[in-house]
């Protein structure tokens, strides 16, 4: 399993964690945009330690906190919540579409970045002006969770807004918040450009593929990969099988297993969740 907090980040974990809902992994690219400059008027940037502290310890930061703050300046990143947990920084109307949860893992990204900042009596009009420090470390980091290099819906390189709900839905990758359903934000702008590999090895276990795969009569070949892991682990309770179909012996072998993860009560129910499914290590199939 992929490490649930970045190395090398400092870790400031403000709670509240929360399970994705599975589904194609997904990064979200954001810029601070703390304050409202213009090429005739620059600004300064904004104290990095300001930008973690509203995160980490306001109350109002807290509930719209990312994954990671990123200081490209100096490389510096902080991270507020585990990768397997949705972050705050999205909109996400009651009833509608899905988005800080809209996928096996949505790790969100902001830059500490607004246009036409000022750093040591230099202005940067575009994040990708800056020395964009720490960004292959951050990059490593969210490929490790099987986000490939793609932008489904383009790489920034302005200020407009593209959504396409379909789009959200079903691709992998990376998106702006400019990309995001029920979102109404502009940033990043830009962004930097993918380095190393071009591509994301694809990931050697099955990512979680949401509690609602889980019912009675579902066929997939995930089910059957599932239920060998759980023999493997001696918690099958299997007479013939496992799989293709998940039945309740699936469900009673997987509630074996979250008590071999010391979960007890409603907890240890047998419906698998991301953290166990992790846990498990499915293999790809």
């Amino acid at each position: 399993m992929p490490d649930l907090w970045m190395p090398g980040a400092r870790r400031l974990d403000v709670g509240d964690h929360a399970p994705t809902d599975g589904g194609p992994a997904k990064a979200i690219a954001h810029i601070t945009w703390d304050r409202n400059a213009t090429a005739a008027k620059p600004a300064a940037l904004v104290p990095y330690e300001t930008l973690t502290d509203y995160f980490g310890r306001n109350t109002a930061g807290r509930a719209a906190a990312p994954h990671l703050l990123w200081d490209p300046f100096t490389g510096r990143v902080t991270q507020f919540l585990p990768a397997n947990s949705r972050s705050k920084s999205l909109a996400d109307r009651a009833g509608g579409t899905r988005t800080n949860r809209a996928g096996s893992v949505v790790i969100q990204i902001e830059a500490l970045f607004f246009p036409y900042c000022r750093v040591n009596n230099t202005t940067y009009a575009r994040l990708v002006d800056t020395p964009c420090k720490g960004w292959a470390e951050v990059l490593a980091y969210v490929r490790s969770w099987g986000v490939p290099d793609v932008w489904p819906m383009g790489r920034p390189t302005d200020f407009v807004g593209r959504r396409n709900d379909a789009t959200w839905r079903s691709a992998a990758g990376w998106f702006g918040h400019s990309h995001v359903p029920e979102n109404d934000h502009q940033d990043p702008g830009t962004w930097p450009a993918f380095t190393g590999s071009p591509t994301t090895p694809a990931p050697k276990f099955e990512p979680f593929p949401g509690v609602s795969f889980f019912k009675i009569g579902r066929r997939s070949p995930v089910i059957t990969a599932m239920g060998r892991r759980l023999v493997a682990e001696g918690c099958g309770k299997y007479r013939e099988g496992p799989g293709p179909a998940w039945t309740d012996v699936d469900r009673q072998s997987y509630a074996a297993w979250q008590r071999r993860c010391n979960y007890t009560g409603a907890a240890a129910d047998g419906i698998p969740g991301p953290t166990t499914w992790a846990l498990l290590r499915v293999p790809r199939v």
